[in-house]
């Protein structure tokens, strides 16, 4: 039920998503801004994002969580692979912490952002809804918006259309929507799909006491799969002799380049990395298993991100005979199972799709600037952070390959939170990115990734050349986002000039009428 009574509240800033982005921002601008009026909200009923929604079994980070948790946070489990529930628990403890509960409204989903460029404001449509299931309408205007909403919808996972599905007889399952205490326990499993949710999904079918009774990853196309340490023992020792908070730091360093380094071998080496890949895959298989037709992908490493095996936990559970691995296609369901295009059919009592997301920035939030709708497909983004022609909004979107993707959140939060005091100390009211009309661009993910390539058309671009390149080396970003703070491409706006009548494309097309714009020697040097 819905109360269609509204209120409007009016605040400095807005950070939407409790997952592991706007949580993190939102420390970084609370330190930054104590004065200033900052709300946190989450459309769910819960702190997490992503943890919060992915329940499915095994379900764990693909990075070490020393670099994945926060710089200003130590992450204190033994673990650096981490189980889903524990970072879960250590965003909760983030939030509390950090005094993020005060300013966090859980339940507030973000429909509609309209920005003013009269009033130097956006004004959020904010649908609240308690814990008795009543909702209400809200309205908050607030000077900045901070996008922390991750990059897929959270209402609908992807599932390819597969002939037959409804003569399957058993059950069919998403992970995206896993249903709570689901009881797989002695079921012949077929996993669809070879990303990471396969990877860490297949281990823990077949672990514990009701565990499956067999599982099948089925793969159109291989995966670069590596095993690594579960535990950290480097990040242990130091952890002994430094302390916790410089033994977490000195982890993070070593990671952080480490993670580097590894990276920028193998996409410089392909054949070389693909050799060493395969020579691990080969150690860790069972006797006579096919390395080449189920380990040898028709791409290079990193051309997708490599997923991750704790302890080769994947491996061993091919090796015990309790998971198998299919490379074939499906030509259609049957009743008891799949039959591939060989011709063999694969029994199942449980098909599990993880073939991916839907990609949706934002949230599917609908924006507006002074009433002209914004097709989030024809901005570009600015240092990865802001969009062209949208005032005073920042995303923010991790590492998708190279690193964690918390490493570029902070990065994006200490350059964000010195924009914003530059903002202040100027007098502005708003700052919005200058995209050169007729400028090339390029898609902004370099994902060659199924769930990418089918929305890249509604996600932002990136320019071919900096400040408009979207960067994916911590090491570029972290020298990019500590030069000067703003340049010729980032115009800065106050209510007098906008007052004067300029139109929509004046405004932010550098037309506007003289003592609109604010350009000190520092931004036409290059130098701060």
């Amino acid at each position: 039920m819905e109360d269609a009574a509204t209120r409007t509240e009016i605040v400095d800033i807005v950070v939407i998503g409790a997952g592991v982005s706007g949580v993190g921002a939102a420390c970084y601008l609370a330190r930054a801004f104590p004065g200033k009026k900052q709300l946190l909200l989450e459309g769910r009923a819960g702190v997490g994002g992503t943890w919060d929604l992915f329940r499915y079994p095994g379900i764990r980070s693909d990075s070490d969580v020393n670099t994945y948790g926060y710089e200003f946070k130590p992450w204190l489990h033994e673990t650096t692979i981490a189980d889903g529930h524990l970072i879960r628990e250590y965003l909760r403890e983030t939030v509390d912490e950090f005094g993020l509960a005060e300013r966090l409204r859980l339940g507030h989903e973000v429909l509609s952002a309209d920005w003013s460029s009269e009033e130097a404001r956006w004004s959020l449509q904010v649908r609240a809804t308690g814990e008795d299931g009543t909702a209400r309408l809200l309205t908050i205007e607030t000077r900045w918006v901070v996008a922390g909403t991750g990059y897929y919808r959270y209402d609908e996972g992807f599932t390819t259309h597969f002939e037959g599905r409804d003569d399957f007889g058993g059950d069919i399952v998403h992970p995206q929507h896993w249903p709570e205490d689901y009881d797989y326990s002695g079921k012949k499993v077929v996993v669809i799909g070879s990303g990471a949710t396969a990877v860490t999904l297949i281990p823990s079918l077949v672990s514990g006491p009701d565990a499956a009774a067999h599982v099948t990853m089925l793969q159109r196309t291989p995966t670069y799969i590596m095993s690594l340490p579960r535990v950290d023992g480097i990040a242990t020792v130091l952890t002994k002799l430094f302390g916790v908070d410089r033994g977490y730091a000195l982890t993070r360093w070593k990671n952080i380049w480490l993670e580097q380094t590894i990276v920028g071998a193998l996409q410089k080496f392909p054949r070389a990395g693909r050799a060493v890949l395969r020579k691990s895959a080969k150690k860790l298989r069972p006797t006579g298993f096919d390395v080449d037709t189920h380990f040898n992908p028709p791409y290079n490493p990193w051309d997708q991100r490599l997923c991750v095996a704790p302890d080769g936990d994947f491996f061993k559970a091919i090796s015990d005979g309790k998971a198998s691995v299919a490379t074939d296609r499906i030509a259609r369901f049957a009743k008891k199972g799949i039959r591939l295009a060989s011709g063999r059919e694969l029994e199942a009592d449980l098909i599990v799709t993880a073939t991916g997301l839907n990609l949706r920035f934002f949230g599917g939030i609908r924006q507006t600037v002074d009433g002209k709708p914004v097709e989030v497909g024809d901005t570009v983004t600015y240092r990865g952070l802001l969009l062209s022609g949208v005032p005073n909004w920042a995303m923010l979107a991790g590492y998708t390959k190279s690193s964690s993707w918390t490493l570029k959140i902070g990065l994006f939060s200490r350059y964000l939170c010195d924009l914003i005091r530059h903002v202040d100390a100027q007098g502005h009211d708003l700052v919005v990115p200058v995209f050169k009309p007729g400028t090339p661009t390029e898609p902004l993910l370099d994902l060659a990734a199924g769930y990418v390539k089918r929305a890249v058309n509604q996600l932002p671009r990136q320019g071919t050349a900096l400040p408009w390149r979207l960067l994916t080396s911590y090491s570029q970003d972290a020298k990019l986002l500590k030069g000067p703070l703003y340049d010729e491409q980032l115009q800065f706006r106050n209510r007098t000039a906008i007052s004067r009548g300029a139109s929509f494309e004046d405004r932010f097309r550098g037309r506007v009428p003289e003592g609109g714009s604010h350009r000190s020697p520092a931004a036409a040097t290059g130098t701060e």
